[in-house]
């Protein structure tokens, strides 16, 4: 295993870098192994989060196990049923979206639920249709999709890191509701979460990652260029889901500063979707409203 030293050398250096948060400007340096205080002081309750404490340990384990045995039905009534459920997750690097993935396919059977993390488009891919290489895993009968990231990138990464064109982004922004009336025609149960956190909720993980030897891998150089573009990804953002909030495909707001409310969240939200046999409500539970919700109206800055 790397050590410290190892982990540092492993990732280009960035030095200091101005950051202006709340009218205050702050220093960031993430080369630097100590967390910040005024970061350490507001990661959970950054961005306006409803909580100023974590959920405790031991009842998100209670809690995530009754959703998981329900996920374990709800994969079997697909099965017998042949229904489809797509699921994508999108939001901001180190949002949660991996782990909160991780979760929810944990104890489902690998065979018929698969999770689809596409890397850059090659040549070939790039000459295509833009939605080509993402229809190539949609589900078929019985199966459990998820998306970590999606089609999406072209509403986020791309417009802000200038990957794709202003015209190709804007007919996306225009063209994506009629694919996903299609996907929705279709009979598929389709999901789209955003998972939103505060922005020194994302510092705080950014700095994790650069310091763990179990971590590192996750830090990459569009993380350190995305770390002085938060307006810009928070415009897109907007954009994105005030054009594609639609009623047949709406956006899931899940406020993410703690991942074990979001986790629970999204499993809920899933359980609650789909009609399968034996569903307990009980064990399921009621939504936190204060952590869940549709639309652009949901969305702190």
């Amino acid at each position: 295993m790397k050590n410290a030293k190892e982990t540092a050398d492993a990732v280009p250096a960035t030095g200091p870098i101005k950051i202006k948060i709340g009218g205050k400007e702050r220093e960031f340096d993430i080369d630097n192994p100590t967390l910040p205080d005024w970061i350490e002081e507001n990661k959970l309750t950054a961005g306006g989060y409803p909580y100023d404490k974590k959920m405790k340990g031991e009842d998100y384990e209670k809690e995530l196990e009754r959703l998981q045995i329900e996920l374990v039905k709800a994969q079997a009534w697909l099965q017998a049923t042949s229904k489809r459920v797509m699921a994508l997750f999108e939001g901001r690097d180190a949002a949660g979206k991996g782990g909160t993935i991780f979760v929810l396919r944990q104890y489902m059977n690998p065979r018929t639920a698969r999770n689809v993390a596409l890397t850059k488009p090659t040549p070939t891919e790039t000459g295509q249709w833009y939605y080509q290489r993402y229809v190539d895993h949609f589900p078929t009968s019985g199966e459990f999709i998820t998306f970590d990231r999606s089609w999406y990138n072209r509403a986020g990464v791309e417009p802000v890191m200038g990957f794709c064109t202003p015209d190709q982004h804007e007919r996306f922004l225009d063209e994506t509701p009629h694919f996903e009336r299609m996907i929705s025609n279709e009979g598929i149960h389709f999901f789209k979460f955003w998972l939103d956190i505060g922005r020194e909720t994302q510092l705080e993980r950014f700095h994790d990652r650069r310091w763990s030897p179990l971590k590192n891998w996750k830090f990459s150089p569009i993380d350190i260029a995305g770390i002085n573009k938060w307006d810009d990804y928070t415009k897109a953002r907007d954009q994105m889901i005030e054009r594609t909030h639609k009623e047949f495909s709406p956006w899931i707001v899940v406020r993410a500063n703690d991942k074990r409310r979001a986790r629970l969240a999204v499993i809920q939200r899933i359980l609650l979707s789909l009609p399968y046999d034996g569903r307990d409500l009980d064990a399921i539970g009621k939504p936190d409203k204060k952590i869940i919700g549709e639309g652009p109206s949901f969305l702190k800055d």
